[in-house]
C-alpha cells in the first residue's frame, strides 16, 4: 500500500471543502484517510490502483465518483515525427523501450514534487522496485532526435548523474553514487548496461538507474518533456507510461506521439490510449452483488467509475492497470452502488463448518519442517514458461497455458521445484544456509486430457546435499510413521535438473512419489545461484489416501 500526500488547499478548490461528508465519500471511494491537517490530506492508495498515485489521477476519478464528470476520458494524441531506436546491442535482461513527448507544461515545485513522487511510487509498485522496469523523464529542448536505446560496455558510459557534480563510469555509478548502490543488484552480472543516446551521441541516462545531470534534469522553467519507460515486459512498461501520461495531460500537457523501433524491427505508435473492452453480464453483477439492477443502472455506475459502457461492453481506460476479469467491473459497480446502501441479510440456510481433513494433515506436515528449522513458503500457482522449464532445462509439454494473460505469469505450474529455486536466487545475499519447503498445488493433464490438481511437498536447502536433505526426509516418513524405500532411477528417468549420479527416486507403498537429489551446476548458473542445492519434491496423494 502506499500512502499519498494531496495539497488540501489545492484539493478543496478543485474537489470540494473536507468535511465529515468528503471524508466519507473519500473512504467509501476505497481510498481511506489517514491523516488531515491544515496543509495537506494523507490518503492511502491499495496496490491495484496505480493511477491514482498522482493527484490528478486521484482527481479525474474521484470526481467521476462524485457524478461530476463522468465517463470514458479521452486523450488527445498528435505525431510529433520523432523516432526511438531500440538497439540489439541490448542486455537480455533489458529489451523494451518506449517513450512520448509531453509538451506546453507549466511546472512549479509543487507540480514537479508531484509527477517525481508519481515516478517513485510506480517505480516501487507497478515496477516492483525497478526490477520489472525504469522511468525517465528529460527537457526536450536538450534531446537531439532519433534517440538510440542501446548496450554500451560499463567502462564506455561516461557522464554526470543526477545529484553528482563529476563525471562517473556505469561501474562507478553502481559503487560510488547512493541511487545506483541502492539498485545495483539489477543489473548484477550484466555484460552490458543499457543507457539513452541523442542523435550527438550524448548519453541522456542508464535506466533503471539513473538520468544525466545535464540533460535529465526538469526544473520549474521546462514546458515540454520527454518521457520514457524501459524494461523486460513491454506489457507493464506501457502500462506504467499511460499512467504517468495521463497525469501529465490533466496538468494542461499536450500528448506527442513517438515511433518506438523495436529490436526486432516492430514499429510501435507510443502512447495508445485505444481502451480494452470487456463485456459484463448483467445477470452476473446481479448474482454476485446481491441486487437487481437494470443496465441502465449498471451503465451510471460504470461510468462513476471511469468507464465506457455500450450493449454490454465496457470500455476500460489504458491507465486501469487493475482490471483483469469481469469481477473486477462488478467490483467498481459494488463501489459507485455504495457499500453502505447494501443491506445486510442472514443466511437462510445454517451449516457448521469443520477444518478439512486434508488441510489438518497439511499442517501437522508444516509442524514437522518447523520444528526442524525450515522455513515455509508460499508461491503463486502461475508461473511462466521461462522459469518452469528454460531455467529447469525441461522439454515444454503437457501444461495449462492461460488465455490472454495479462501478466508475465502465463501457465499453471507443473511443479514446485522451479519455485523453489527461484525464491533461493532472489535470496542469495541473505544469511546460509537457506532451508525452505512448500506444500501446494500443481496441475497437468490426466489420461483422459483432463485438468487434474495433486498436492506436492518440496524441500530446498542451501548450501546442501544429498545426504543431508536425505536425512530430513527419512525423518519427515518417520514421524508420520511411514516406510519409504530410496532407489537409483534408471538412466533418463530422474529430472534434468539433477546431478546424474546424485539423484534417487523416493519410492512409498511401491509407487514412485518424487525425487530427491543435488541440482546441477548447469542449473544453478541459470538461476545466477553461487551456493550447491539440494532439493526433494514428493506427491502427496498417496500420503493423504493412508492418512485420512
Amino acid at each position: 500500500m502506499a500512502i499519498v500526500n494531496f495539497d488540501k488547499e489545492i484539493f478543496e478548490k478543485e474537489i470540494g471543502k473536507i468535511n465529515e461528508k468528503m471524508e466519507n465519500r473519500i473512504s467509501m471511494f476505497g481510498t481511506p484517510v489517514e491523516k488531515i491537517d491544515n496543509k495537506e490530506i494523507q490518503i492511502e492508495i491499495f496496490p491495484n490502483r496505480q493511477d491514482l498515485l498522482s493527484y490528478q489521477g486521484f482527481k479525474r476519478a474521484f470526481l467521476a465518483f462524485l457524478d461530476r464528470k463522468t465517463g470514458l476520458k479521452k486523450f488527445n494524441v498528435t505525431k510529433s515525427g520523432y523516432k526511438l531506436i531500440v538497439d540489439k546491442s541490448l542486455p537480455k535482461e533489458w529489451p523494451y523501450a518506449f517513450s512520448c513527448i509531453v509538451k506546453g507544461l507549466k511546472f512549479n515545485d509543487k507540480k514537479i514534487k508531484e509527477i517525481i513522487d508519481l515516478q517513485e511510487k510506480l517505480g516501487t509498485t507497478l515496477l516492483r522496485k525497478r526490477k520489472k522496469g525504469g522511468l525517465g523523464i528529460y527537457p526536450l529542448e536538450k534531446i537531439n532526435f532519433p534517440v538510440k536505446f542501446k548496450g554500451l560496455n560499463p567502462k564506455e558510459i561516461k557522464f554526470r548523474p543526477l545529484e553528482s557534480s563529476s563525471e562517473m563510469t556505469g561501474n562507478q555509478i553502481l559503487s560510488k553514487h547512493p541511487t545506483g548502490r541502492e539498485y545495483s543488484h539489477i543489473m548484477k552480472g550484466w555484460n552490458k548496461f543499457p543507457v539513452f543516446v541523442d542523435d550527438k551521441g550524448i548519453i541522456m541516462s542508464m535506466p533503471p538507474i539513473i538520468n544525466s545531470r545535464d540533460v535529465g534534469k526538469i526544473d520549474s522553467t521546462t514546458r515540454d518533456i520527454f518521457v520514457e519507460c524501459t524494461g523486460p515486459n513491454k506489457n507493464t512498461l506501457k502500462d506504467a507510461l499511460n499512467i504517468v501520461v495521463s497525469s501529465l495531460s490533466e496538468i494542461g500537457g499536450k500528448i506527442y506521439s513517438i515511433e518506438c523501433i523495436q529490436q526486432n524491427g516492430k514499429k510501435e505508435v507510443f502512447p495508445d490510449f485505444t481502451p480494452e473492452k470487456m463485456k459484463i453480464s448483467l445477470d452476473n453483477v446481479n448474482k454476485l452483488l446481491g441486487l437487481s439492477l437494470k443496465e441502465p443502472d449498471v451503465k451510471k455506475f460504470l461510468e462513476r467509475m471511469g468507464y465506457g459502457y455500450s450493449k454490454g461492453v465496457v470500455s476500460i481506460p489504458a491507465y486501469r492497470t487493475d482490471v483483469l476479469h469481469e469481477v473486477d467491473l462488478i467490483e467498481d459497480i459494488a463501489i459507485a452502488y455504495g457499500y453502505e446502501n447494501f443491506v445486510p441479510e442472514i443466511p437462510e440456510i445454517s451449516t457448521i463448518g469443520q477444518e478439512n481433513p486434508r488441510e489438518t494433515i497439511k499442517r501437522k506436515i508444516s509442524e514437522i519442517f518447523l520444528g526442524l528449522g525450515i522455513l515455509e513458503i508460499s508461491n503463486h500457482y502461475l508461473t511462466n514458461e521461462k522459469n518452469q522449464f528454460g531455467k529447469m532445462n525441461m522439454q515444454k509439454k503437457d501444461f495449462i497455458k492461460l488465455e490472454e494473460s495479462k501478466t508475465d505469469y502465463t501457465i499453471l505450474r507443473k511443479d514446485l521445484s522451479h519455485y523453489m529455486l527461484k525464491i533461493l536466487s532472489e535470496n542469495i545475499d541473505s544469511e546460509y544456509p537457506q532451508k525452505i519447503f512448500e506444500i501446494g498445488k500443481t496441475f497437468g493433464f490426466n489420461e483422459n486430457e483432463k485438468i487434474t490438481e495433486s498436492e506436492k511437498l518440496a524441500v530446498a536447502i542451501s548450501s546442501g546435499n544429498f545426504t543431508e536433505i536425505k536425512q530430513i526426509i527419512e525423518y519427515f516418513f518417520k514421524m508420520i510413521n511411514m516406510e519409504i524405500k530410496i532407489e537409483e532411477p534408471l538412466t533418463g528417468e530422474a529430472p534434468k535438473y539433477f546431478i546424474e549420479g546424485r539423484v534417487a527416486k523416493i519410492i512409498f507403498d511401491k509407487k514412485e512419489i518424487g525425487f530427491i537429489g543435488d541440482i546441477h551446476p548447469r542449473i544453478l548458473k541459470k538461476w545466477k545461484m553461487k551456493m550447491p542445492v539440494a532439493l526433494c519434491e514428493i506427491s502427496l496423494e498417496e500420503i493423504f489416501e493412508k492418512l485420512e
